[in-house]
Formats: structure tokens, C-alpha cells, sequence
């Protein structure tokens, strides 16, 4: 994953330094892209549905008011990347309080299922549960004493028997035992016969119907990259499956592939495992491991700024739709005026002779320069609200933009005339609108 974590940040400094955001930057960039999540093992499949997406997004979206294409095309890198991760949700793991809940792990021999169990439960009793490992795997040599060392280290209770014939008795008196013992989290965990995985799913399934679980954990190797996805297919259909633990991902070049690869079969990842230490078990949270790829500290900031900008343009848009004219709405109509030609002559069009109040029409290239500059010193909920402008804002907008408060004021009543005047031509068209001109 570090291979991928340096590929991936390398492509957002990129982004940063880029001064421009053209077509062929934009190819030049998603194929850096490509490469990096081809590396990690993500499907083709996968990595074409994203960079169809991420170039789509690029070209069709808005920028908001107050950010640059590169930070839009940063965001959509993140939000397109958490989708192949699952989404935004994190898993939630559903404990009963006041009783006991049978956690079962399954999983293929050598996915780290034993080393997962007891950081499953140095998990759970730093939550402040009352904690037990159970060890139902009769089939590997040793795998009772590597559990039982684990508890004795994580400071747990432990059932296990060597030698024992029958897997699913073991698990079933270790339930038992727990329970009547008022445990809140039983860890079960399970034999995982590697090239025998018929076998090992009817065990799986006789040891469900023995114990009752509450959740059923299905653990995998990440180092196997797109072939997670394969497995977790296999025992999705065999018993249904709660969620999902990758371990190894610390060092294996292959798990991107292996966490894009599970989440497209649906099922939900609710940690990883990211070392070999007993607290490297952490709650898988997409957002979260998306910035910490890309290798932005500051990625939250700025998706929290382009969700704000949202708000506000989902209050301008109410602001339209009630008939309202905000500053907001001035200030785009002055930065496009030289190309839509003088607004005296616009309305010189319309029925009626309508006239600029006085004063607008003295609005030369210099003073809508000026007006502009004072509303970019505005912030976004004033040009959209200009009501709540009082003096206090007026003397900090005049100080930020360089003018004087007189300056200030001059925009504000020009902008109180425009507002009035056009809610004067809306009555207008709405009475045009009304009149039978049938014949005419």
C-alpha cells in the first residue's frame, strides 16, 4: 500500500503544480492514475469505471465560487476513489448490550485469521467489553497454543482443547461456557483447511448452526490483490457473511486490489489490519484511508469548504427561484457585462422603455472594477444575503478591497435599484404572460 500511497500523492502534487487543467493534462494525469491503481492490483474493469467517471465529473461540474479546477479535480479523485472503497459510510460493528455476542471468523489457512482474532479482542476490551477467545481449529498444529498465548498477552479469558476430534463440540462447549459466564464478546475462531474449501465451508456451516453467532467475520489475505473478491463470493453464498477483515496490508503491494475487488461484491469491510502488532487492527473507514493515500493532511479541509460552498449555492438557488436578486447574482452579470455589451442597450430591447436607474448607467469599465473588487472582499453568505451588510461589515469590506466606505455604500444602492427595478420587469412579464395574444 506505500507503493501505492507515494503513486497517488505524487499525481496530487502534480495536480497542485499543474497552472492549468487542459485536455491534455487531464489524459496526462488520469493515466498516471491508472497506472498506480494497475500497480496495486485494482481491476481493469475497475480502473476504466473510475477514470470514465473522473474525467466526465472534470468536464461537466461547476466550479464554485472561490476554488480552482485543480481543487475540484482533487476532490473528484477522493470521492471517485471512496466509491470503489465502499462509500462514505463506516462499517458498524452491532453489539447487544446486557448480552452475549458470538463473534464467528472464517477464512482460508493462511489469511492471518488466528493473529486477527486476538486483535479483535485487544479491540473489544479497550471498548470495555468483558472479552473471550475461543480456539475451534482442531486442524493446524499449534493453532491452540498460538491462541491461547494471545490471550494470555492481550490479558483475555481463553477455551481451547488439544487434541480435540470434533471442532464444532469445541466451539459449541466454549460458547456455552462464555456465556453462562456473562461474556459480551465470544471470538470464535475457526480451522481454515487451505486447498480444501468444500470441506472447510460445510464445517463453517455446521459450527454457524452449533453456536448461533451474532456475526460471522470472513478474514482475508490482502497480498491476494482481485482475488479477495473471488473468495468472499464463495463464502458469501455459503453462509451469510456480516462483514469483511483484510490483514496484511501494511506491506502488500496488492491491496488496493484486494479492497476494491471485496467492496464490489457488496459486502462491507469493517477493519484492516495494518502490521503485525497486536493494536495494528484498525475500523475500516473509506474517507479516512482515501486521505491518508493521497497523502493530504489537509483533504478534509477542503471537501468541509466545497460542501459549504454547496450550502450556499443550494440558498442562492432558493434565492432565484423565490424571485430574489442577490449580489451574487450582480456580481456575475458585471464580470460578464463587456461580453454580453452594455445592459442599458439589453434593456432597451425589452417592452416598455425601461431605463438603468440613475446612477447605473455611469457605471464605466473602472467602477465595475471596482464594485467587483469590493464584492470579492464579501463573504459568500453577504452577497447572498446583503441585508445583514451593516456598518461594521461595510467598514471591513471597504478596508479589504482597497475603497472607502462611501465606495461601499454606492454599490449597495445601486444594488437596492437594480433589485427593485427588476422585480418591477418580473411583475411585468408575468402580467404579459396573462394576456391572450392570440390573433396578434
Amino acid at each position: 500500500m506505500e507503493s501505492l500511497r507515494k503513486g497517488l500523492t505524487e499525481i496530487i502534487a502534480k495536480i497542485r503544480r499543474s497552472s492549468i487543467i487542459d485536455e491534455k493534462t487531464l489524459k496526462e494525469l488520469i493515466r498516471g492514475i491508472q497506472r498506480e491503481l494497475l500497480k496495486a492490483d485494482v481491476s481493469v474493469e475497475i480502473v476504466a469505471e473510475l477514470s470514465r467517471k473522473v474525467e466526465e465529473r472534470i468536464k461537466k461540474e461547476k466550479i464554485p465560487p472561490g476554488f480552482s479546477k485543480q481543487e475540484l479535480l482533487i476532490r473528484i479523485i477522493y470521492e471517485e476513489l471512496i466509491k470503489i472503497l465502499g462509500g462514505e459510510s463506516k462499517y458498524s460493528i452491532r453489539l447487544k448490550k446486557g448480552t452475549s455476542n458470538v463473534i464467528m471468523l472464517v477464512g482460508i489457512q493462511g489469511s492471518g485469521k488466528t493473529t486477527t482474532a486476538g486483535k479483535l479482542a485487544y479491540f473489544f476490551k479497550n471498548k470495555g467489553f468483558k472479552t473471550a477467545l475461543v480456539c475451534a481449529d482442531n486442524y493446524r498444529p499449534g493453532a491452540v497454543d498460538q491462541l491461547r498465548q494471545l490471550a494470555e498477552k492481550v490479558g483475555v479469558a481463553f477455551y481451547g482443547e488439544e487434541n480435540a476430534h470434533s471442532a464444532i463440540e469445541v466451539a459449541k462447549k466454549g460458547v456455552e461456557k462464555f456465556r453462562n459466564e456473562k461474556y459480551e464478546v465470544i471470538i470464535v475462531d475457526t480451522a481454515g483447511r487451505h486447498k480444501k474449501e468444500r470441506e472447510l465451508i460445510e464445517e463453517m456451516k455446521e459450527i454457524a448452526s452449533a453456536i448461533s453467532p451474532d456475526e460471522i467475520i470472513l478474514v482475508l489475505d490482502g497480498t491476494i490483490g482481485r482475488q479477495a473478491g473471488t473468495q468472499a463470493e464463495a463464502f458469501h453464498k455459503a453462509t451469510p457473511i456480516g462483514s469483511i477483515i483484510i490483514t496484511k496490508l501494511d506491506g502488500a503491494a496488492r491491496g488496493g486490489g484486494a479492497l476494491a475487488a471485496v467492496t464490489k461484491t457488496g459486502a462491507s469491510i469493517s477493519f484492516i489490519g495494518m502490521g503485525e502488532k497486536i493494536e495494528e487492527l484498525e475500523l475500516f473507514d473509506p474517507p479516512s484511508f482515501v486521505s491518508r493515500l493521497l497523502g493530504m493532511g489537509d483533504l478534509k479541509q477542503l471537501i468541509e469548504r466545497f460542501r459549504k460552498a454547496e450550502a450556499l449555492e443550494k440558498l442562492r438557488l432558493t434565492a432565484l427561484a423565490s424571485g430574489k436578486f442577490t449580489l451574487l447574482d450582480m456580481k456575475e452579470q458585471l464580470e460578464s457585462l463587456t461580453k454580453m455589451g452594455p445592459l442599458r442597450k439589453l434593456l432597451e430591447l425589452l417592452p416598455g422603455g425601461f431605463k438603468l436607474p440613475e446612477g447605473f448607467e455611469e457605471a464605466s469599465e473602472e467602477n465595475i472594477h471596482k464594485w467587483v473588487a469590493i464584492m470579492n472582499s464579501m463573504t459568500q453568505l453577504e452577497l447572498l444575503k446583503p441585508e445583514i451588510i451593516n456598518r461594521s461589515r461595510m467598514l471591513r469590506i471597504a478596508k479589504g478591497s482597497g475603497t472607502t466606505l462611501r465606495d461601499v455604500k454606492n454599490l449597495l444602492e445601486a444594488y437596492n435599484k437594480s433589485r427593485k427595478l427588476l422585480k418591477k420587469m418580473m411583475r411585468r412579464a408575468k402580467r404579459l404572460k396573462g394576456l391572450d395574444l392570440t390573433g396578434i
